[in-house]
């Protein structure tokens, strides 16, 4: 980055750094240099004794044929990446529904007045119970348990119930993210809105919940990243659709080769670091990383 040898002050005079400031600013490149290059080296040198540990063990050839077999890999990769089609819909179908439950139930919870205690206490019983029940238990209690009272009028699916599954447990935690950004917005705010003979609903449509809602994007993001990696958990329903996991999981049990759960696992990553990574640069933008994050 180049530094400017000038600038102009407001008054319109102009301004030349000192050699003192330029001797600052080039010891700053030079230790941020610095910093790089002892981050990189160190990464490497940890990078390869780890993997020079890992390719000398007594069970590496072992290992080597049953989860990194390069072969078998680009067998099975076509079939996994079209199982994976299912986890990314699965995700962006939950995730819509999710916002507006969520959004619903944080208002509800925010809700003032003795009037709707029954509400507000059906909303914190909800939101304790689905994010105290481990997400599996909640798949095998829907997915097994719902089909088995043999309902005319509901769905059988094992893979709708999943999607049940994982939005009524993502609604808890996405709840409470939404209610705590809600609960940000300073009183003030919803004064002066009032003061301009706003109701209570255009108050929270027009100026609380837009405000909460950037404040809290990044954790929404990071649910969004999670929810990404549970939708695998519906192949322990045994849905007739194959998503990745349930996919590697035949494959491999064909086989008794595990490279599958590899090639799984890899494009699980694909998807979920960009994901990260955007929710990072939201983050920054919002002032939500310090300083010291930085290398």
């Amino acid at each position: 980055m180049n530094t400017p040898t000038s600038t102009t002050t407001a008054s319109g005079d102009r301004w030349t750094p000192s050699e003192i400031q330029l001797q600052r600013l080039a010891y700053r490149r030079s230790r941020n240099r610095r910093s790089t290059l002892i981050a990189g080296s160190s990464t490497v040198v940890l990078v390869l004794v780890v993997g020079w540990a890992i390719v000398h063990t007594q069970g590496w050839p072992r290992f080597r044929a049953s989860f990194l077999d390069v072969k078998y890999g680009r067998e099975v990769f076509v079939g996994i990446l079209k199982g994976l089609w299912l986890n990314v819909r699965l995700m962006v179908v939950c995730e819509v529904i999710i916002l507006i439950l969520a959004m619903l139930l944080a208002l509800a919870r925010s809700l003032r007045g003795p009037v709707f205690f029954p509400i507000r206490a059906a909303a914190t019983i909800y939101t304790d119970v689905f994010r105290g029940l481990p997400l599996l238990l909640v798949l095998y209690l829907l997915g097994f348990g719902v089909p088995a009272l043999r309902i005319s009028w509901l769905p059988s699916n094992s893979l709708v119930w999943g999607a049940v599954g994982l939005i009524l447990t993502y609604t808890a935690y996405n709840a409470e993210v939404m209610r705590a950004g809600i609960e940000s917005v300073h009183p003030s705010q919803r004064a002066a809105a009032r003061s301009l003979g706003l109701s209570h609903g255009k108050t929270m449509r027009h100026v609380v919940v837009p405000q909460a809602f950037r404040r809290v994007m990044p954790p929404l993001l990071n649910d969004l990243v999670s929810l990404q990696k549970d939708t695998a958990l519906i192949a322990a329903l045994g849905t007739p659709y194959y998503d990745a996991v349930l996919q590697a999981q035949i494959e491999a049990q064909t086989t008794y080769n595990y490279t599958p759960y590899v090639i799984a696992g890899l494009l699980f990553l694909a998807l979920t670091i960009p994901m990260t990574r955007f929710t990072d640069w939201i983050a920054r933008k919002q002032g939500w990383t310090t300083a010291g994050a930085t290398v």
